[in-house]
């Protein structure tokens, strides 16, 4: 069984977040410039078995799909042609972003850390990941 890999999108840059080998504990890995994003992929899958890829779906708060999906959706595409072995859902994003400065903050970190949108980045998806495991185990 191989880990699950969650992705925030974003135009500049992408969170990335990874369960452990056993799929029990999500956990932040990393951020990266959006236009690496395949490099750095191809590269981790290399070393790490992922069988699951998570993309955040950015929906609006009456469900329909947010303006950011027209960048999405291409990656999703992209996706499926560089990793045709690897599983690759979406997954809704809404309020990640929120979720993710929250913790941030009641974690105590410092303003100036706060301010480092890749951390947020990279929190959102571990967020992303957590609630979609999440979602797996209540359809047990």
């Amino acid at each position: 069984m191989g880990r699950i890999l969650a992705v925030d999108y974003g135009t500049k840059r992408t969170g990335i977040a990874v369960t452990d080998p056993l799929r029990i504990v999500p956990g932040g890995l990393t951020t990266v410039p959006t236009h690496t994003l395949l490099d750095f992929l191809t590269g981790y899958f290399g070393r790490e078995e992922v069988d699951v890829i998570v993309v955040g779906h950015a929906l609006n708060m009456d469900g329909s799909e947010s303006a950011s999906m027209r960048q999405i959706r291409p990656f999703v595409g992209k996706l499926k042609k560089a990793f045709p072995d690897k599983r690759i859902e979406m997954f809704d994003e809404r309020f990640t972003s929120v979720l993710a400065q929250r913790a941030i903050l009641e974690a105590g970190i410092r303003k100036m850390a706060r301010r480092n949108k890749a951390l947020v980045d990279e929190v959102s998806a571990c967020i992303i990941l957590e609630s979609y495991m999440d979602s797996k185990k209540e359809s047990l």
